[in-house]
């Protein structure tokens, strides 16, 4: 008899954002168990690997262009309502599902699974229900006991670096919540070529953020800083790197998007303005300038000179408060005179960059966690500690805003809860969904620029 082919693993990513698909697709490829992950992501499902994406429907819902620049291949994707998610987790048997999402979004999910799951013991089909993994798309900087809270009840709540996991679990344990399931992991979308030395021309990128700085002076600051940059150096390529174009959005809502503040500048030649993948554009890039991305942790792990800007001080509303102690803090003043922030090794490792060639291990203990899991005979219900009995003030309002009731049913009305949307609603919600961003984008931004005066 020839060998059979063993089945594919099946695992489903829903995410609520360009940059959650991207984070969430990846954790999918680095953490399922078996020989086929040992290579890492390839921008397609592995083999041995059956992936499917869901895009939950939102103000961040990422258009065709944004996904094609994530670059990350699935073989089915479509978008949805958390209600056609978990019918869809109803009616189809996977062995992952990662939860990309929001905070509450998780938690809303949680107790939905919970529900749809319960008493599958009973019913034809598996007997068990997929292993749960949720996590942090990028550095933890803020609202950290409100996030963690809200992803409890997952089989893996996945820490992006060795910091991070101890501030999980003492989180966790700080409440009397069970931390067994913080497993700590790397960033998935590390990679690339290691710095070699200056490319001809220097090139100087500075990565923006849609939601910081949050104002029209502070940002037009940035711009003038880096385009006085260019005109200090004009033998070198400055690059303004952006998240989305305008009407997009990413994560994070862009009211003043860089792209509409130029054009009352006026850069010189060898200033321009990129879109495209960060691992493209850090192909290039001999000097990585940020306020606090994630786009730091990837140019760390490359080893490129990077620089977290301190013109605007250090304060937890820019999140680069997260980088004391790394050596990465540096003043335009300082970046035009010439100065290359050196990285302070052990910072470094503390924060999941693994720049000293172990990258391929960091997702091991996750990878074993799931095969465990995996093989059990059985798999208990997913316990979030948040209850209608533990926060009986705040759950609801939670789990409703996915039109979720306190048991995690559908609440009457609920969209698409009891069919497929047909053409029309289709056409209808697109149309929606393009007002609501407009009147974020565009209108929102003006109404309150008008109560200032």
């Amino acid at each position: 008899m020839p060998p059979s082919t063993p089945k594919p693993l099946r695992i489903a990513v829903l995410a609520d954002s360009d940059t959650r698909w991207k984070w969430g697709a990846l954790t999918a490829d680095r953490i399922a168990p078996g020989p086929s992950m040992e290579a890492g992501p390839r921008g397609e499902a592995q083999v041995g690997l059956a992936l499917d994406g869901y895009l939950l429907r939102g103000r961040a819902t990422p258009t065709a262009r944004q996904l094609e620049e994530v670059g990350v291949r699935a073989d089915s994707l479509r978008e949805v309502t958390a209600v056609e998610f978990l019918r869809a987790m109803a009616e189809t048997s996977y062995d992952i599902v990662v939860l990309a999402l929001v905070g509450g979004g998780v938690q809303a999910m949680l107790h939905g699974l919970a529900r749809v799951w319960d008493g599958l013991e009973k019913r034809p089909g598996p007997k068990k229900r997929p292993v749960v993994v949720t996590g942090y798309v990028g550095v933890v900087y803020e609202k950290l006991a409100d996030g963690l809270l809200l992803r409890h009840g997952a089989d893996l709540v996945l820490a992006n670096s060795r910091q991070d996991a101890e501030r999980f679990r003492a989180v966790y344990e700080g409440v009397g919540a069970d931390a067994s399931s913080v497993t700590e992991v790397a960033l998935p979308f590390l990679g690339g070529a290691a710095y070699e030395g200056e490319h001809d021309p220097y090139t100087v990128v500075f990565a923006v953020q849609p939601s910081v700085p949050d104002n029209r002076r502070d940002r037009v600051y940035l711009l003038d800083r880096l385009i006085r940059h260019a005109r200090l150096h004009p033998e070198r390529e400055v690059l303004l790197k952006l998240r989305s174009r305008p009407g997009e959005h990413t994560t994070h809502i862009e009211e003043l998007p860089y792209q509409k503040l130029i054009q009352r500048l006026d850069p010189p030649v060898n200033f321009r303005l990129v879109y495209g993948n960060m691992g493209e554009v850090l192909d290039r890039t001999d000097l990585l300038v940020t306020i606090s991305s994630t786009a730091a942790l990837e140019s760390l792990h490359r080893r490129i000179p990077t620089a977290v800007l301190t013109d605007l001080g250090i304060r937890e509303v820019l999140g680069n408060h997260h980088f004391v102690g790394s050596g990465c803090l540096a003043s335009w003043d300082q970046l035009d005179a010439g100065h290359r922030p050196v990285p302070d090794e052990e910072w470094v490792a503390r924060q999941g960059v693994v720049a000293d060639g172990t990258y391929a291990d960091a997702f091991d203990a996750a990878r074993e966690r799931i095969a465990k899991l995996l093989a059990s005979p059985e798999r208990p219900p997913l316990t979030p500690y948040y209850t209608p009995v533990t926060a009986p003030g705040y759950l609801p309002g939670i789990l409703a805003r996915h039109h979720l009731g306190p048991d995690g049913t559908p609440l009457p009305g609920a969209p698409a809860h009891d069919k497929e949307p047909g053409p029309v609603r289709q056409i209808v919600r697109r149309a929606a969904r393009g007002a609501y961003r407009h009147g974020v984008q565009r209108v929102a931004p003006v109404i309150r620029r008008m109560g200032e005066l």
